[in-house]
């Protein structure tokens, strides 16, 4: 399977013998669960705090002479504490138990619960080399010359975008809700997956262009080259990171 190679004009300059990787059956419930591998740990821990509700003096005996004791006042055995007294005489509230006021919560969560999920290694890889193939299955996949990879500055990045066809165009969606106090109040619509051979200048510029991401062929998951769970990316490939795919058998064996 080959691919046609662009420069930076948006005209062809040849074309690249795909990998072997490129040739996998596309398999959306097997790239679903490496997405879901891999959203796990990156899941934020939350939960009550260990004492929640629990800082309050709410003992209250039964027993017959104890003193503050409810033995024969003909109330139920929930805690309370002592709002007034006069004598021998109470006025309670009542406090600490779950249903009451200010309580603690009968099964909070747990921030200490774990919800990593675990993949085996050559299932991760299968993923990967799956959603590679839906990709270019789509029609989405497009490799670039490596001029690319030297590309400074974002205003000549969206140059390069226009003359390309490549869609760059950003879309805000609000109501972040509990996401505004986790670091991610503005969320954006996912554009294009730009795959480098090396951490290069074009990585800065594609900072300022929300939606569109960069990432080390090496360091590829099935979540980045995605859409939701199940819908192939746009991929844009530079010459080199296809070549460094097939030169080191990336995503294969026993790596």
């Amino acid at each position: 399977m080959k691919a046609d190679v662009y420069t930076l004009e948006g005209t062809k300059t040849g074309s690249i013998e795909l990998p072997e990787q490129f040739n996998e059956e596309y398999e959306p419930d097997l790239v679903k669960r490496a997405i879901l591998a891999v959203e796990s740990h990156n899941r934020t821990p939350y939960g009550a705090m260990a004492k929640a509700g629990m800082g309050v003096s709410a003992k209250l005996s039964r027993r017959r002479r104890d003193y503050k004791g409810s033995y024969g006042k003909g109330i139920s055995r929930a805690p309370r504490k002592t709002m007034w007294r006069r004598g021998m005489q109470f006025g309670w509230v009542g406090a600490l138990a779950p249903g009451t006021r200010g309580g603690r919560q009968s099964h909070p969560a747990k921030p200490f619960k774990i919800y990593a999920q675990k993949i085996n290694i050559k299932e991760r890889k299968k993923a990967i080399r799956s959603a590679l193939n839906g990709s270019v299955a789509k029609g989405l996949m497009m490799v670039v010359e490596d001029k690319f990879e030297t590309v400074k500055k974002s205003k000549d990045l969206v140059k390069v975008f226009d003359k390309m066809g490549i869609d760059h165009e950003k879309v805000e969606r609000k109501k972040a809700g509990r996401g505004k106090s986790r670091g991610r109040s503005k969320r954006f619509k996912k554009n294009a997956l730009i795959i480098l051979s090396k951490k290069c200048d074009v990585m800065n510029a594609l900072k300022n262009l929300p939606g569109v991401d960069a990432v080390e062929v090496n360091r590829l998951n099935a979540k980045l080259l995605t859409l939701g769970h199940d819908t192939p990316r746009k991929c844009i490939w530079t010459k080199s990171a296809v070549e460094r795919v097939s030169k080191e058998n990336l995503f294969r064996g026993k790596q």
